[in-house]
């Protein structure tokens, strides 16, 4: 074979091997958490919501709104929260108790819901005459009566108080040397004595409520305590309430007199005034 024979031969096997031979692709590079991880929607929390400023509020003006029934700081105070909740946010209001006024500033609409707001809440509150009648009764025959009447306004706690004032000691001490002519001093504190009532009554639609303390309290007798002279108070409470019709006495209850026959009954009527 010629030298050019041979080189043909050579380059057709070369040839032949290389279209047999598998193409080798380039390794794949690897994925990173980030491409692994699904892409998650973009969220407005870059965006915040712009605050409200009540500087922006324009058109405000000031009044005076002056209280004609509501007699308490409570009342008044109970009226601004009202109002307070009521209104704008921006809308100032602040309490002059001394003067029995609110000083608003806000728009003239919110000025005028105001206005509604007080006339429908200041209202005046109703007087009544409670008079309690306090029956002794021994043995189912009555003994002695006692009345006791004041004069509620709506809303608020009256009380009434009847009897004496019972010294009681509670202590003593030495002057000492330096004033030895005063001697023992001896202290002395006091208790009341007698018929206590407390009442308050509040305006429902279906009647009028009557929440009442009656105590009845006196001295029986006296003891020696430590050497001393002391006196025993027996002390007897009725609380409770009750819903009253105008001139219709309502029994409250009965106090029985321990060591006796004796009991106390407790009535009331309640009148409107005018």
């Amino acid at each position: 074979m010629t030298l050019a024979g041979r080189f043909l031969a050579v380059t057709l096997v070369m040839a032949l091997c290389g279209s047999i031979a598998p193409a080798q692709a380039a390794p794949a590079p690897a994925k990173t958490a980030a491409d692994a991880a699904p892409a998650k929607p973009a969220t407005d929390s870059s965006f915040p919501r712009a605050p409200f400023h009540c500087d922006s509020v324009t058109g405000s003006m000031e009044r005076t709104f002056y209280l004609n029934n509501s007699v308490q700081q409570s009342d008044a105070n109970e009226l601004v929260t009202a109002l307070r909740n009521m209104l704008e946010p921006c809308d100032k209001a602040y309490l002059v108790a001394n003067q029995s006024a609110i000083v608003m500033e806000a728009p003239p609409d919110q000025l005028a819901l105001a206005q509604k707001l007080i006339t429908d809440l200041d209202r005046p509150r109703k007087t009544y005459r409670l008079t309690y009648t306090v029956t002794d009764v021994d043995n189912g025959k009555r003994i002695g009566i006692q009345h006791f009447a004041m004069v509620v306004v709506s809303g608020q706690e009256t009380k009434l108080k009847q009897g004496s004032k019972i010294p009681i000691a509670t202590g003593s001490y030495s002057a000492g040397a330096s004033t030895p002519t005063l001697g023992v001093q001896t202290q002395f504190t006091y208790l009341d004595v007698g018929m206590n009532f407390s009442a308050q009554l509040d305006e429902f639609a279906n009647g009028v409520r009557l929440r009442s303390s009656v105590e009845q309290s006196s001295v029986p007798e006296d003891k020696t305590i430590a050497g001393v002279l002391e006196p025993i108070i027996r002390q007897t409470t009725l609380v409770g309430a009750a819903f009253l019709t105008p001139g219709k006495p309502l029994l409250l209850g009965s106090i029985d007199i321990p060591g006796s026959t004796r009991h106390l009954d407790v009535e009331v009527v309640m009148e409107q005034l005018p």
